[in-house]
């Protein structure tokens, strides 16, 4: 496994949209672990395969529970309920957090890391997160959804002496 460098704002292969995977072979399942450990590298919820150079529709999300990672090969969404105004980052904008609002609930059908079809159903946090990462495969990033007036940049040195916001 390896960590793999985040694409930062302002890198083009973020606005870029990402094209099915055709066959989920040793070499993805490679690329969905580097993913996770990157992931937990850097304190993330979810990474889409354009954060790190690949225009493939990859997503893994820890929400570090007793579930553990979630490897999405293909996710669509097939159903959004309701809604929600959260509090969001992302990997790719480091230090900066906004208000957006997000489906409540979603239902996505993807392949998991073997290639077999499977449908999740999330709500609030996973929902939340599942939207972000398919964002990032169509090109769309937090930045363009965010609600006017609520951007905010928290540095390390605000972090480290507590401060949210």
């Amino acid at each position: 496994m390896a960590i793999r460098i985040v694409r930062e704002d302002g890198d083009e292969i973020l606005r870029k949209k990402s094209r099915e995977v055709e066959v989920v072979d040793e070499k993805i399942k490679q690329i969905l672990d580097d993913m996770v450990e990157t992931l937990h590298h850097y304190n993330g919820v979810g990474l889409a395969g354009p954060q790190i150079g690949l225009l493939k529709r990859l997503v893994v999300i820890d929400l570090y529970d007793d579930k553990g990672p979630i490897k999405l090969v293909n996710p669509v969404i097939i159903k959004e309920k309701g809604e929600q105004e959260v509090e969001e980052g992302c990997l790719s904008f480091p230090n900066q957090f906004a208000k957006i609002v997000r489906p409540m609930e979603v239902t996505i059908e993807a392949l998991n890391e073997d290639g077999k079809k499977i449908k999740i159903k999330g709500e609030g946090l996973l929902a939340q997160a599942i939207s972000h990462e398919i964002d990032h495969l169509n090109g769309i990033l937090f930045v363009d959804k965010i609600i006017p007036g609520t951007l905010e940049y928290v540095t390390p040195e605000d972090q480290k002496k507590g401060k949210n916001k």
